[in-house]
């Protein structure tokens, strides 16, 4: 079996699992739009000394079901998901469960932390990539725009920040809210390389994460 379809297989898994822990309600969207992107991410990208900070809160069911087929977490406990007394919380808790770098919920602070674990790293001359994975509605937020500077600023070239642009929030659309665009061109102005890439696509994935390696003076 190839690594994409390896990668395919643990994908579609992974939304059955979704679907089993949001039976009775939840953030659908936010959490199928990241699969594919995490399960790169994990079965493919993520080396010993890399960290992960899940900033998009409500997307914690497909880290919770990535976790778990890493062997990290016990597959069985995913049926406690979201009910009293489980580890298990709508917003990841870093100490309910191993696996969890920084407790989620209010959004916006996930790339300020992944920021200041960069810096750290590049401080204590330690190897490692840290990589967040934002929504696009907490783009509204300024604390991501002051961290987004202050990682240019600072050359953290082993901080990747990656945006799930799937254009809709909880409240709307967002082009109806606050529109975001030119995104792309937003994160260039403050000193960030920048990469669009079909976030549903193994193989565009793949590429795409092979070229960050390419980048060695920004965030």
């Amino acid at each position: 079996m190839d690594n994409e379809k390896k990668l395919e297989k643990i994908a579609k898994e992974v939304r059955k699992d979704i679907l089993q822990m949001l039976a009775d309600g939840g953030h659908f969207g936010g959490a199928l739009s990241c699969v594919e992107l995490l399960t790169t991410l994990y079965f493919d990208q993520l080396k010993e000394n890399d960290n992960f900070i899940l900033s998009k809160a409500h997307a914690s069911t497909t880290l919770y079901s990535i976790l778990s087929k890493k062997g990290i977490i016990d597959k069985k406990i995913l049926k406690t998901y979201g009910k009293k007394n489980s580890c298990l919380g709508v917003h990841a808790e870093t100490h309910l469960i191993p696996g969890i770098e920084f407790s989620c919920g209010s959004l916006g602070h996930g790339l300020s932390f992944g920021t200041g674990m960069a810096l750290a790293n590049k401080i204590n001359n330690k190897d490692g990539r840290i990589y967040v994975l934002l929504g696009d509605g907490e783009l509204e937020e300024g604390s991501v725009w002051e961290a987004a500077m202050f990682a240019a600023h600072h050359n953290l070239n082993n901080l990747v920040a990656i945006i799930d642009y799937n254009k809709i929030q909880s409240m709307g659309r967002i082009k109806d809210i606050i529109n975001l665009e030119p995104l792309a061109e937003k994160w260039k102005a403050f000193g960030w390389d920048v990469l669009e890439v079909d976030g549903h696509d193994f193989t565009d994935l793949l590429k795409v994460f092979k070229l960050i390696s390419n980048f060695k003076n920004k965030p």
